[in-house]
């Protein structure tokens, strides 16, 4: 395993986390009695075949079900000062609820303190507010650091990148956990902010968010090899020395065993990435044309500026993996999670896009005139059954 320094913490990160999010028995409360041996033998088996890679920091979260609950079974029994433990608590409008859910998290994990305490899902404005504010979440979570309960302070995020750089500029966070990978890179200003304010920088879910790289298309394959796209994808973002870890969302001791093949090539990846990288923007040129590859992004609306909350960069994005990588499955597990995710993935379909007047809101594309259309197809070609955040599940 690798290591690097995750910003002002000093802490010496792995390149790798064993995220909490998966290897879990139900996203709901249940009490522990119900938890089926089996599924605890495996957390236990991958909690210890990550630590038996290096894997030293475990991360996870209250609104992950039993996962707190069932990690409170191994952690006691490991040796602590090997560990790096986060836990991560959504703020609240009401800091009283905050401190009681962190203190419900400390009982759960069978831990008198947690190195990492994640403000989770600061997507808004008002979570924000809630976090910041004077007496807010925020002040609640240094009190808990001075009484010894909590070493370092962070927040994760699935919001936009202004909203994501407004947090990282209050200079009160140890680090940030945030989406970017090779398929979205729109949130690296907010990490270069991090890195400017010596902040920790963790990667949430770059094999499943960053592209269901665990089960992807013939095409992606090819465009990849000779490595796997996994391993593209990781090898992608560590060659950046501002990304500290990145999270493998691990359901069983072996989903770690793809990432590893990524640690021997750390140091070569300048030779590597190069031809990958062309390979990769070619295949989109052959499909949309140069002009499109390098301008469509330009000048599109958030939801909130759009008729109908339409998150139109969202699934133009979308549509250009499917048709450019053949990415049809990721394309449309997240197209159809618009409209039922609330803020941590905002904004609707273009199922009503025939019926809305799009001009004034395009109105700084140089793409205005075709993008209509282009929605229109986007949802022909991804539309289909709801999808549910895994926690809805």
């Amino acid at each position: 395993m690798q290591y690097r320094r995750f910003g002002r913490t000093e802490l010496q990160m792995p390149v790798f986390s064993c995220g909490g999010m998966r290897y879990q028995y139900k996203w709901q409360d249940v009490p522990a009695a119900e938890i089926p041996s089996d599924n605890q033998q495996n957390l236990e088996a991958t909690i210890r075949r990550a630590l038996d890679v290096g894997i030293t920091h475990i991360e996870t979260a209250r609104g992950y079900g039993t996962s707190e609950i069932q990690l409170g079974k191994i952690l006691p029994a490991l040796q602590r000062d090997r560990l790096i433990i986060q836990t991560k608590v959504s703020p609240s409008a009401d800091p009283k609820e905050f401190r009681k859910t962190v203190e419900q998290s400390l009982a759960n994990l069978r831990l008198d303190y947690i190195d990492l305490l994640g403000l989770h899902g600061i997507n808004t404005l008002e979570l924000l507010d809630y976090s910041n504010r004077a007496g807010g979440c925020l002040d609640v979570a240094q009190e808990l650091q001075k009484q010894g309960k909590v070493r370092f302070i962070g927040f994760s995020t699935h919001g936009p990148t202004d909203i994501i750089t407004k947090v990282i500029e209050t200079n009160r966070f140890d680090y940030v956990n945030l989406h970017w990978y090779y398929i979205n890179q729109i949130n690296w200003s907010a990490i270069e902010a991090a890195s400017r304010h010596d902040m920790g920088v963790f990667i949430i879910s770059p094999s499943d968010k960053g592209g269901k790289l665990y089960n992807p298309p013939k095409k992606l394959v090819e465009l990849c090899a000779p490595l796997s796209p996994m391993v593209f994808n990781n090898l992608f973002c560590l060659n950046h020395p501002q990304v500290h870890t990145l999270s493998l969302g691990a359901a069983r001791p072996t989903d770690f065993d793809e990432h590893l093949k990524t640690l021997p090539l750390l140091d070569k990846a300048a030779e590597i990435l190069p031809p990958i990288l062309d390979r990769l923007e070619k295949a989109a040129i052959a499909c949309f044309g140069e002009d499109w590859v390098h301008s469509w992004h330009i000048g599109l609306p958030a939801p909130e500026e759009t008729p109908a909350g339409m998150n139109i960069p969202v699934i133009l994005w979308l549509r250009n993996l499917a048709l450019a990588y053949d990415m049809i499955d990721y394309a449309k597990m997240r197209y159809n999670l618009l409209g039922n995710a609330d803020h941590w993935f905002p904004g609707n379909k273009a199922d009503r896009v025939q019926q809305l007047d799009l001009r004034q809101c395009l109105s700084s594309s140089p793409h205005a005139d075709k993008i209509p259309e282009l929605l229109a197809d986007a949802h022909r070609l991804l539309g289909g059954e709801t999808v549910g955040r895994l926690s809805q599940q």
